[in-house]
């Protein structure tokens, strides 16, 4: 008998206590099995509104717990003051008094993210400029210690929570929106706890919008069989991403060469690339797939994520197809309030400082610094001098900051900065490239081809070789369609017009990735100069001369891998309508079959998982 209590105890303990080595993820069995507890709890109390919110915000609470340990006190505390902050703004009449609360619940907000996600950054910041020699020291953790009454929790380093990010901007959408009268606030703080904690996109989106999701917290439970037919196609097409494609390649493949680009030819390091831009929308939109069929089968719905985004024609259509959520999050709370089409603000002004001392620490180069600010004064005369072209001007200096902006949220490195300056410059130059004529986009073309060789003569820099091959091909490509229109060419090929676009803009994006992943899981204390080198070392091998007798051994020794990148690209450029039939069709199947499909699918998926847990790729963000 007490060996029977002991194992019931150990069963027990191993349930509730937080281990880091079994988080409850969408690709262990722990979690459905925790979904399926939390499920058949759930059926009966579905359809009472109250009963059922205050049951799954405890359960997320857990789910947080299990995945963050003592962090859920964080997501606790957030809860309770912007609960509370919000209903004393919606209370007061006075609009000073409304704005000092809007503003103490942003500075809680952020207060909390930057301490643990930008405290390594800060005090770099303030050694490099009074050369003082700080260290990070967690104060959360010693006071944690003094109510254990041991020395349980490290004070010398500072852990990122999981998820800190997304549920912050979530928590700050909510009570911006309360400010401006676009929603009331939540009455009972049980139901606000549930929107900020939903378990399915809890530690990695969607950010949910309060106006979209709060007015599901007071509906019915209601779910049809095609609506639980959906729901199972798409929690099985997220475990096939994840697991097949974005965890496949990257143990395979893609993690060998980033941790070591210089064991492997320009072809496989090349291919890298490519793979990591299938493996990082295939890791993303499949957890995204899986949280919104979980959150479906309880009847609620979360916003689309991901909008075939490959399919671009440009970058700025990227960013309308890739984790729409936080893009849209970032142009209503960033760039409009910046100013956005229409003029230059405050903000416009201090985010251009602020860059620039973000560039001088994080370059430790007066350089970087004055080239940001010059660049930027240089500018804004341009915009002074040239009223008609004022507005178009500072609608992309407020889109580039808000890029940049962008990539300080994934982490404050060099290698984000330089990712999201990226995507803000691709950004611009299409615009300016949409409205330009013929003949400059041609001379500008050819005189950049010129630039480039005399860089690769004088020079020698791989990267100039690198960019010369990419330019050369732009530039053909760029007239045959220049001589398409002036022989009077129709809109027939309007078709290939767009593959071609689709493909540069792909190259482009995945060009930019390589300073994204060389800086990911990294240890904050040195990411800047590992992914510094890493991404060096890449552009080195690309960018040096190619041994082409070696590609067909390296197409056959990856053969697995590579097979399986050019088909998750060709599923991932098929067309919408295509998509959608099977996902009806899957859903409109007999109960039996989709069962069926769900065990065939856990076997096929079961021959890919790896020795190693791969976490999700937006958990350390």
């Amino acid at each position: 008998m007490s060996e029977l209590l002991g194992a019931i105890a150990t069963f027990l303990r191993h349930t509730f206590e937080f281990s880091e080595s079994s988080p409850l993820l969408f690709t262990q069995f722990y979690f459905w099995a925790f979904f399926a507890i939390v499920y058949a709890l759930f059926a009966p109390i579905a359809r009472r509104t109250h009963l059922r919110n205050a049951f799954l915000f405890f359960v997320s609470l857990f789910f947080y717990y299990k995945t963050s340990g003592i962090f859920v006190l964080i997501l606790m505390f957030v809860t309770c003051s912007d609960f509370l902050i919000a209903r004393r703004i919606h209370a007061s009449d006075d609009p000073r008094r409304r704005k000092a609360w809007l503003i103490t619940s942003i500075t809680i907000d952020l207060f909390l993210l930057c301490y643990f996600k930008y405290a390594y950054f800060f005090t770099d910041m303030v050694n490099d400029i009074f050369g003082t020699q700080l260290a990070v020291h967690d104060y959360f953790a010693e006071i944690g210690n003094l109510f254990a009454g041991d020395g349980r929790f490290l004070v010398d380093q500072i852990v990122l929570p999981v998820g800190i990010s997304f549920f912050t901007f979530q928590i700050i959408s909510y009570t911006v929106d309360v400010y401006k009268k676009k929603i009331e606030p939540v009455s009972n703080v049980l139901d606000f706890g549930f929107y900020v904690s939903f378990f399915p996109q809890l530690v990695a989106g969607p950010i949910v919008r309060a106006s979209e999701f709060i007015p599901q917290l007071y509906k019915p439970f209601f779910l049809s069989r095609r609506q639980f037919g959906v729901a199972v196609f798409w929690i099985l097409n997220g475990l096939i991403k994840k697991i097949v494609l974005s965890d496949y390649i990257a143990v395979n493949f893609i993690d060998r060469v980033f941790d070591n680009p210089l064991l492997f030819t320009g072809f496989e390091n090349f291919m890298a690339l490519i793979g990591y831009s299938l493996q990082v929308y295939a890791d993303f939109s499949g957890y995204t797939d899986i949280a919104i069929g979980v959150a479906m089968l309880m009847g609620f719905y979360l916003p689309k994520n991901f909008n075939s985004p490959y399919k671009a024609p440009n970058a700025s259509n990227f960013w309308k197809r890739w984790h729409i959520s936080l893009s849209m999050w970032l142009q209503t709370y960033l760039y409009i309030p910046l100013g956005g089409n229409r003029n230059a603000s405050f903000g416009t002004f201090f985010w251009i400082g602020l860059i620039s001392l973000i560039a001088l620490i994080l370059t430790s180069s007066l350089w970087a610094s004055a080239t940001i600010l010059g660049i930027a004064a240089a500018v804004i005369a341009t915009a002074r001098l040239y009223p008609e072209k004022r507005k178009k001007i500072i609608a992309n200096i407020n889109a580039f900051i808000t890029m940049l902006l962008g990539g300080l949220w994934h982490g404050a490195s060099w290698n984000f900065m330089i990712w999201g300056g990226l995507n803000g410059v691709g950004m611009i130059v299409f615009k300016f490239w949409r409205d330009m004529r013929w003949r400059w986009r041609m001379a500008w073309l050819y005189g950049t081809c010129l630039l480039l060789m005399v860089l690769c003569v004088t020079v020698g820099a791989p990267v100039f070789n690198m960019l010369l091959v990419w330019m050369i091909c732009i530039t053909l490509g760029t007239n045959v369609r220049f001589i398409y229109h002036m022989l009077g060419g129709k809109k027939d090929y309007a078709w290939l017009a767009n593959a071609w676009a689709v493909t540069q803009t792909f190259i482009f994006i995945t060009f930019t990735r390589l300073f994204f992943r060389s800086g990911s899981n990294l240890d904050p204390a040195t990411a800047n100069e590992v992914a510094w080198n890493t991404a060096k070392n890449m552009v080195n091998q690309i960018g040096s001369g190619w041994s082409l007798s070696t590609i067909p051994d390296v197409c056959a020794a990856y053969y697995n891998v590579f097979l399986l990148i050019v088909l998750g690209m060709i599923i991932h450029w098929l067309p919408d309508r295509w998509k959608r039939r099977y996902r009806i069709a899957f859903a409109r199947l007999p109960l039996a079959a989709i069962v069926s499909l769900c065990i065939a699918t856990a076997l096929f998926v079961y021959q890919f998982i790896t020795a190693d847990l791969q976490a999700f790729i937006y958990f350390q963000f």
